[in-house]
């Protein structure tokens, strides 16, 4: 049996979220952890800087909250204990921070698989955090490469 206590799953709302909470949700039921479902938002949206009453969020958090909570139903509705996180900032250095602060034993993530300039200009959120996380990091391919 695993013996993770809180798992980080970050997702960033592409095709392949669905795979790494599916496999994310797993290891939590089977080791009966938290799964700390987390979004960073990277680049700001119009209505961030607009001001609201006290207590009121951002419409791209609440939107944010609205996606993960449906993908929950879809994808993991047996998964009983969760929590979601919704920030904005650099998505690296906020899943490893976020990690940290949890007292993560795992993060599972997803990656693209870039390569050459793509993987050069882009960079891979995935990989920094593979390199800064204090805990073990499971990084989800959903699809294998293109044949060469």
């Amino acid at each position: 049996m695993l013996d993770y206590k809180n798992i980080v799953c970050a997702l960033n709302f592409d095709e392949h979220q669905e795979a790494v909470l599916r496999l994310a949700a797993a290891l939590a039921r089977e080791s009966d952890a938290t799964l700390h479902l987390l979004h960073i938002a990277r680049i700001p949206f119009p209505d961030m800087d607009v001001p609201l009453p006290i207590g009121s969020k951002p419409r791209w958090e609440l939107e944010s909250r609205a996606r993960i909570e449906a993908l929950i139903k879809r994808a993991a509705p047996e998964c009983v204990k969760f929590s979601v996180e919704i920030k904005s900032g650099v998505p690296d250095l906020d899943i490893v921070q976020t990690a940290a602060q949890l007292h993560a034993d795992l993060i599972v993530i997803a990656t693209h698989g870039r390569t050459g300039f793509q993987h050069l200009a882009l960079g891979s959120v995935a990989e920094q955090v593979i390199r800064h996380a204090e805990c073990p990091v499971l990084v989800i391919r959903p699809h294998p490469p293109a044949a060469s």
